[in-house]
């Protein structure tokens, strides 16, 4: 649904409950441009995962008061502190006089406990909580693809996974959800513009977040994936992998 045409932002659901809402965004940097999206996870304490930087709220926030008051959501939160994930925290809580911020308890402790204006849930890897209906997981992911503080939320009742900056896509205009590999058009878009930090973690990571076996990857750009995100996981971790000697290397070297 096209929520403001000026933006071109818009607001889908992708799974049951879980709404992606999404603007296009055109840059020199990226030929076609791509798109920027946050995630909205409708339950009894509704959770806005990813805010989009401080001066886009207006048009974010527009477009999930189609699908709930602003004023009833109770969790705001990112994968890891940059502007585009959470640049917009304090006007949510501004707006939701009873939400909670959260990331990972690294990320708690570095940036948002200074950064948010209420004071906010550091998670621990695996925690798990209850939004309603609907279970959340709490997977600690540093450095994958990067950010010391990086952490994904998993869905457990629609087995989707907000995977943050995984499967970047290009494009400005990408449709809501598709059922066709996206990790071809990821990968273009990382030779292009290189994003992930290549640590030495990196394949177990990406090996324990294909063993959640995601029916839906809710990518924060390009289209959300609905499919065996399990496999794309491990298609993923094993070109990374073949990559890591050199990457090492270089990084000796350098």
């Amino acid at each position: 649904m096209l929520t403001n045409s000026h933006t071109g932002t818009r607001i889908d659901e992708v799974a049951e409950g879980v709404y992606r809402i999404n603007t296009p965004l055109m840059i020199d940097a990226i030929p076609g441009g791509f798109n920027l999206s946050q995630y909205l996870l409708l339950d009894d304490e509704p959770l806005v995962f990813h805010t989009g930087w401080r001066r886009w709220f207006p048009f974010v926030s527009e477009a999930i008061s189609k699908v709930t008051p602003l004023a009833g959501i109770r969790h705001v939160g990112y994968s890891h502190f940059e502007g585009d994930e959470c640049g917009a925290m304090n006007e949510f809580l501004a707006a939701a006089p009873l939400a909670v911020p959260f990331a990972s308890q690294i990320g708690a402790l570095t940036s948002l406990h200074d950064y948010a204006d209420r004071p906010p849930r550091g998670l621990a890897d695996g925690d798990e909580f209850l939004i309603g209906r609907k279970t959340l997981q709490w997977i600690y992911t540093p450095h994958v693809p990067h950010g010391w503080d990086c952490g994904l939320l998993f869905d457990q009742t629609t087995r989707t996974l907000l995977c943050g900056d995984l499967f970047t896509q290009p494009g400005a205009d990408t449709p809501p959800v598709t059922e066709s590999e996206v990790l071809t058009a990821s990968e273009s878009m990382r030779q292009t513009l290189e994003y992930y930090a290549h640590g030495t973690n990196t394949t177990a990571i990406l090996g324990r977040l294909a063993g959640l076996e995601p029916a839906t990857l809710a990518c924060q750009r390009g289209s959300a994936y609905r499919g065996d995100g399990g496999a794309l996981l491990r298609e993923l971790s094993g070109i990374l992998a073949q990559e890591q000697p050199s990457a090492m290397t270089a990084s000796v070297r350098g």
